[in-house]
């Protein structure tokens, strides 16, 4: 049974995660000078009547020759199966398509990454993009490529001081006068407000492109990642030449 890349991918994060485990257990046994170092004595009295002592060893528990043999053999198998992932990443490709229309041909699978990673961040840009305050009824100004609303015409006015007699001059009294001030129309404003925003309805387009970018590349990639594999021997080269 042919093996796909989607699989290699599965399997290669707990290979690598073993073959950490096994190279640091055998880095930290090498480091133990009492594992490595064996010993055999016997004892011999001076003379018949002397003691006898029984003879006493102790055996060799860890053979740095067996690490480095074993070690390879660990490493063996996450260089093989890296090697598998990787030659196939340069081969899987696939297109990417939005409603039929293909948009990119045979693009590879670190391409795709790449391209997931980006239309992330596009998205998140064009959810940010300003739009035109929907309380205001816009047109595009050729003139200006700028949108802008309808003239408004708005009154002016000007406070203009009167005097309100509250009573009449006596030969007494002085007239007592009070000061007001009344507001006048002295003319008009027309405003026309300008922006450079966009309308709703073109950032929902956006939006609408981003996404179905983003759906084609992720199918894109499944594709590609369900293509056959080759089985790579990577490993035994390399280990050969290290500890042979």
């Amino acid at each position: 049974m042919a093996t796909k890349l989607n699989q290699i991918i599965a399997v290669e994060k707990g290979v690598k995660s073993k073959a950490h485990q096994d190279l640091t257990a055998a880095h930290h046994g090498l480091q133990k000078p009492a594992l490595l170092a064996g010993i055999s004595r016997t004892y011999q009295p001076k003379d018949e009547e002397g003691e006898q002592l029984p003879p006493e060893s102790t055996r060799v528990q860890v053979k740095a020759e067996h690490v480095l043999r074993d070690t390879a053999k660990t490493l063996t198998r996450l260089f093989d199966v890296t090697a598998t992932k990787d030659w196939a990443n340069c081969e899987a490709r696939a297109d990417v398509s939005v409603n039929g229309q293909v948009v990119l041909r045979e693009v590879p699978v670190a391409y795709l990454l790449f391209l997931e990673k980006q239309l992330t961040d596009l998205n998140t840009f064009v959810r940010k993009l300003p739009v035109l305050d929907a309380s205001e009824s816009w047109t595009q100004d050729a003139s200006t490529d700028d949108w802008k609303t309808e003239p408004v015409r708005t009154l002016r006015t000007k406070k203009v001081p009167r005097n309100h007699v509250k009573a009449e001059a006596t030969e007494k009294h002085p007239a007592q006068v009070e000061v007001y001030y009344e507001d006048v129309p002295v003319g008009y404003w027309t405003t026309v407000k300008f922006s450079g925003a966009l309308p709703a309805r073109r950032v929902n387009e956006l939006l609408d492109r981003v996404e179905k970018l983003q759906q084609a590349v992720k199918f894109a990639r499944e594709e590609a990642n369900a293509a056959e594999v080759t089985d790579r021997r990577a490993g035994d080269p390399v280990f050969s030449y290290l500890f042979g």
